[in-house]
């Protein structure tokens, strides 16, 4: 399986949806106020040289991506699989579009516009609760839907899940046809190393 492009195992997903374009934003860019008991977007994502992260694909512990930030350049951290993020006063991004964007409060929603013919639309579907993966029980995460119709009959639906000190615990990648889903593929945390813990 080729993985490319997006840090932190979101490239298995980014190959998938073929993300191309840059981020636009329909809501006024007004920096985004923490709602009472969230942590700052930033927490959401910690990103330093070093950090890792390691994804079972589809389940299976014997297909597993390693995903590890080896340098800081311009603000971006550029991880093992070529992806890039940062984190700036509206939210956590890649190069091309906002992964989650403050306040960190259910309901709160955003669009990227990646080219002229897409527009990706996102959703924080939850945050607070609490969420697992095999590297363990997390509290306080945030599940986030983003949709991204690809032609009449189909959308792609990718829902990340974010932990505070920790990261993407979970990207489920779906194919929505006739009202119905039909999963494509799902990548689960077993293991990470970040400058706030490690599991």
């Amino acid at each position: 399986m080729k993985v490319s492009s997006v840090v932190g195992g979101l490239a298995l997903v980014a190959a998938a949806l073929g993300w191309s374009g840059c981020a636009s934003n329909t809501a006024a860019e007004q920096p985004p106020r923490e709602s009472e008991g969230a942590g700052s977007v930033a927490d959401y994502y910690p990103l330093a040289v070093g950090n890792s992260w390691t994804y079972a694909v589809n389940g299976r512990s014997d297909k597993q991506v390693e995903v590890k930030i080896l340098k800081e350049e311009e603000g971006f951290f550029h991880d093992s699989q070529g992806g890039q993020l940062r984190v700036d006063s509206f939210g956590i991004r890649d190069q091309k579009r906002y992964l989650l964007r403050g306040p960190v409060e259910t309901g709160r929603s955003w669009t990227n516009v990646v080219s002229v013919s897409s527009t990706e639309r996102y959703q924080i579907l939850r945050a607070g609760g609490p969420c697992e993966a095999p590297a363990g029980v997390f509290q306080n995460c945030v599940e986030v839907e983003g949709r991204n119709r690809v032609d009449a009959d189909t959308t792609l639906i990718n829902t990340f899940t974010f932990a505070p000190g920790v990261g993407i615990v979970r990207i489920q990648l779906d194919a929505e046809r006739g009202g119905r889903r039909i999963p494509q593929t799902w990548l689960e945390l077993t293991a990470y190393k970040t400058k706030s813990g490690q599991g």
